[in-house]
């Protein structure tokens, strides 16, 4: 038996080459061969996966200082991972950060090198920003925008999200106030206004557009082509002639829910599986209870039995939702209908789960008018056509 072993990271656990090379160990044990093939989705690990960093620069950090960042030269094509110079971790996490002054133009300074040493293919993954600066400190430093016409910028993104919904999706796990939340959102939106202005690019409703707190509308507004991260990736990979004449697929991340379908590598990689008649056998580090997995049919990626369920969404929180008070979602527990609201309008995971992916001390969920916290918790089963109510818990006094 051969098996392609093609897993994400599992955050805070292991690599994704270091999860790969495990399952190939695993694969020779038990006498079979194996090919290890470690993916990413755009995010954070991008580079990693593409080969890693051969290059070191020094860099402005997100909140000024300077950083040393790795990126990757290889021929003409450049791989800068935005997390190396302008990242959440870089700034000191979200009890740190500065949202207002967090800045790209590290990223930017990454990009005019590459260019300027001969690059003329450009992959920059976004994720883990500590940005909502809409990508216009990088546009500053990247400096001449005819320096880029006969550059092939590509953003590899692992959202969808708008531009100007960047702030209220992203800023709070940024560390942003609410008020500094609206503050950045009122920004992108003159910011946008100058995109069209300057560059004649509407980044206002383009897909992606407001991946990395915007920077990948910035870079939009300058000429690059926004993707699929994980598309990218499997391109970059040869995902397609490596599965030839595989007998199994392994991949896997840190926490399997209901995004991890939309757009994530498991999905992803699940669906060029089964595109070639490849099982999938898919490992996490914790499975959010209700998933019911379907064989899948060639060409598409595997899906859960559709359970409608409708979740209340509180006055505070329907900027998320376009103003909507209710969205209706597939789910068969509380965990499996927060994740599809995620899936669906990202930004809510944050305000209601903690680090550990637990329910926030000061918001309460209820199923037929029970607090969750006395039920299963996350794993309360939600029947067809039910109802799930997010409720914020008010402080007296």
């Amino acid at each position: 038996m051969h098996v392609v072993a093609a897993p994400d990271k599992f955050r805070g656990t292991a690599s994704a080459a270091e999860v790969a090379d495990a399952v190939v160990r695993g694969a020779h044990a038990a006498g079979g061969t194996g090919t290890a093939l470690p993916m990413a989705d755009g995010g954070e690990g991008t580079l990693a996966v593409l080969g890693g960093a051969n290059r070191r620069s020094t860099v402005t950090g997100p909140l000024g200082e300077p950083v040393e960042a790795g990126w990757r030269l290889e021929g003409t094509t450049a791989v800068i991972e935005m997390a190396a110079a302008s990242g959440l971790l870089l700034a000191g996490g979200a009890e740190e950060n500065q949202p207002l002054d967090a800045t790209t133009a590290g990223t930017g300074e990454l990009v005019r090198e590459a260019v300027e040493v001969g690059a003329r293919r450009v992959i920059v993954a976004v994720g883990g920003s500590a940005t909502t600066d809409g990508g216009l400190g990088a546009l500053r430093a990247m400096g001449s925008s005819a320096r880029y016409r006969s550059v092939e910028l590509l953003v590899a993104c692992d959202v969808r999200t708008r531009f100007t919904d960047a702030a209220e999706v992203f800023g709070p796990q940024k560390g942003a106030s609410p008020a500094q939340v609206e503050m950045l959102r009122r920004r992108l939106v003159r910011l946008a206004q100058q995109y069209e202005e300057d560059f004649g690019v509407d980044v206002v409703d383009l897909p992606r557009a407001g991946a990395a707190g915007g920077l990948a509308g910035g870079l939009a507004a300058l000429g690059a082509e926004l993707v699929d991260g994980i598309d990218l990736v499997a391109e970059e990979l040869g995902l397609d002639e490596v599965l030839e004449g595989a007998d199994l697929m392994v991949t896997g991340e840190g926490q399997l829910d209901a995004t991890s379908w939309e757009g994530k590598v498991v999905g992803g990689v699940s669906a060029y599986a089964a595109a070639t008649g490849v099982p999938v056998l898919v490992v996490a580090g914790r499975i959010l209870s209700g998933i019911r997995l379907l064989p899948a049919s060639a060409g598409a990626s595997p899906r859960r039995h559709p359970m409608a369920v409708t979740i209340r969404i509180p006055t505070t929180l329907r900027p998320l939702t376009a103003g909507a008070g209710e969205v209706e979602v597939d789910g068969g527990t509380v965990g499996e209908a927060l994740a599809a609201l995620e899936a669906a309008h990202p930004g809510f995971g944050s305000r209601i789960l903690d680090e550990a992916g637990a329910l926030r001390r000061f918001v309460n969920v209820f199923v037929s008018d029970e607090d969750v916290r006395f039920l299963d918790g996350l794993d309360t089963p939600v029947p067809d056509g039910g109802t799930v109510a997010i409720v914020p818990a008010v402080a007296g006094g």
